[in-house]
């Protein structure tokens, strides 16, 4: 039987060493072209995976978007790897991993979340598909073209080139499936239910600008995390990877090859 599989890049190690492989879990409406940087700078001493996520980039379509889903998706690229990895997801993909590292600790070596929590938040996201759906897209012929468009829907600059990596121009179509991500959009903005612990160390990254976590969300998220630490970057809001990459890096860089931060 064929298991479908996530897509995947797959950085090597530039230097052999005995650091664990690191798998790098996107956000809503991402990819993993949009880590590309981070993949490649982390490469240097262990390899790196990035996925994408199903129903974005060049993975499988499929019906559902549930986090439990996406968690058995990761699991079964790990176990293509071989070796538990150090993980690090972002927003919906932070959920994703944490579900991933609840249900299968074996998989995890350590855990790190990037401006998420295990909560449900109030912010829709489907706006962003209305966005995308404006966009005529028999008329573009650059991605210079797609940018203006969004850019009469979406005011952040730095959301219309995001948003344009998922384009395939010679298609013409969006490479996520924007039918799907607004049906299952409840299931994104929320958290599941989940009754487990995950008891390696892991770490809660977040953007200093950022109010995607609260000192008020720390009791949900020592209950599932006992071992949680918290650190932030300056200068830096949800988009902490993209804003402050040297020292997303450096701070991964502490907590996965030295436990520290």
């Amino acid at each position: 039987m064929h298991i479908k599989m996530l897509h995947f890049i797959d950085h090597p190690a530039e230097d052999r060493s005995a650091l664990p492989p690191v798998l790098i879990v996107h956000g809503l409406y991402g990819s993993a072209r949009n880590w590309g940087i981070i993949s490649k700078r982390l490469a240097k001493d262990r390899r790196v995976i990035a996925v994408d996520q199903r129903n974005h980039g060049d993975s499988p379509w499929y019906q559902s978007n549930s986090y439990f889903d996406m968690a058995e998706d990761l699991a079964k690229v790990i176990a293509q790897v071989g070796v538990p990895m150090n993980i690090i997801g972002h927003s919906m993909g932070g959920k994703a991993a944490m579900i991933l590292a609840l249900e299968h600790p074996e998989l995890v070596d350590r855990l790190c979340v990037a401006d998420i929590a295990p909560v449900g938040y109030s912010h829709d996201q489907s706006q962003y598909i209305k966005a995308m759906r404006s966009v005529d897209l028999s008329k573009i012929e650059k991605r210079s073209e797609a940018i203006s468009a969004l850019a009469k829907q979406i005011e952040e600059p730095a959301l219309h080139s995001f948003f344009t990596q998922s384009l395939d121009l010679k298609n013409r179509r969006w490479k996520l499936n924007l039918d799907v991500l607004e049906q299952e959009m409840p299931k994104i903005i929320g958290f599941p239910k989940i009754n487990k612990q995950f008891e390696k160390p892991t770490l809660f990254l977040s953007g200093a600008d950022s109010t995607y976590v609260t000192p008020e969300m720390r009791p949900q998220i020592k209950a599932l995390f006992p071992t949680a630490r918290f650190a932030k970057i300056p200068n830096a809001g949800h988009w902490l990877h993209a804003e402050q990459p040297r020292a997303f890096e450096a701070s991964l860089r502490v907590f996965f090859d030295y436990g520290a931060l």
